[in-house]
């Protein structure tokens, strides 16, 4: 099999199970963190980093938020069985690089590997995840050019795959749309929170045996929590969020 066809074959398998990724990440930083210390044995040090960290992960959700926003109904989904596409993106954040919701991954896991202060985690991150995307965007690649053809072959040609080309930059053909996003990012916001938590009630547990559960994080996983329920309920029992061609 040549090596081309063995990119297609294992990035759809991946593509399936990209959901899982995260997972991986965690566990690595978990078993990363059992000597872990606050950074420069300073609490205060520590809360701006973790600050730091969630205004990576959320540079990363941003982007999606942005994408999504602007997207029509049968493109940039959460499908994992197979390759979907009704038209083809080529304006707005699209303009400017091919794969946006993969960029905007690649930040919110970013900030988290960045949590534990640990660079060999991060290497290990950014090379899983370049190996692991890159296998999944070759087969999209091919789905795409022989549902789309020269179209698509012309897209890419001046629209870089990963890294962002602001000169090409066209107005998107359709409006932000605020519902759009609540329907289809409220997991992803809800789980980044989630995950911050545990990560930073491991880290009380391995500085100092016992976790912390400051009066911040609570109210902030109150909060994300409550977020979460209402959108879940309106999304799968009413047709507030729905929006004509999203």
């Amino acid at each position: 099999m040549l090596l081309k066809e063995q990119f297609e074959k294992s990035g759809k398998w991946l593509f399936r199970w990209r959901s899982y990724l995260p997972i991986f990440i965690i566990v690595l930083i978990l078993v990363a963190m059992r000597h872990y210390e606050y950074l420069g044995n300073s609490k205060l040090l520590e809360t701006i980093w973790v600050v730091f960290c969630f205004l990576v992960s959320f540079i990363g959700l941003g982007i999606r938020i942005i994408t999504i926003g602007h997207v029509p109904r049968g493109t940039s989904g959460r499908n994992r069985r197979k390759q979907v596409a009704d038209s083809l993106n080529t304006t707005g954040i699209y303009s400017i690089v091919r794969n946006p919701l993969y960029l905007g991954n690649f930040f919110m896991g970013l900030g988290i590997s960045l949590f534990a202060h640990i660079w060999w985690v991060v290497l290990i991150y950014i090379l899983v995840f370049w190996l692991y995307y890159e296998r999944i965007i070759c087969a999209e690649e091919e789905f795409l050019i022989k549902k789309f053809g020269d179209e698509y072959l012309n897209w890419a040609d001046s629209t870089p795959a990963f890294f962002p080309n602001f000169k090409g930059y066209i107005k998107s053909d359709l409006s932000f749309s605020i519902r759009n996003v609540l329907k289809r990012e409220y997991h992803g916001f809800f789980a980044l929170i989630v995950v911050m938590f545990c990560l930073k009630i491991a880290s009380d547990l391995y500085v100092k045996g016992k976790p912390e559960f400051d009066l911040g994080w609570i109210i902030l996983m109150s909060i994300s929590f409550m977020i979460w329920i209402v959108l879940r309920i309106l999304n799968k029992h009413t047709r507030i969020l729905d929006v004509r061609g999203r």
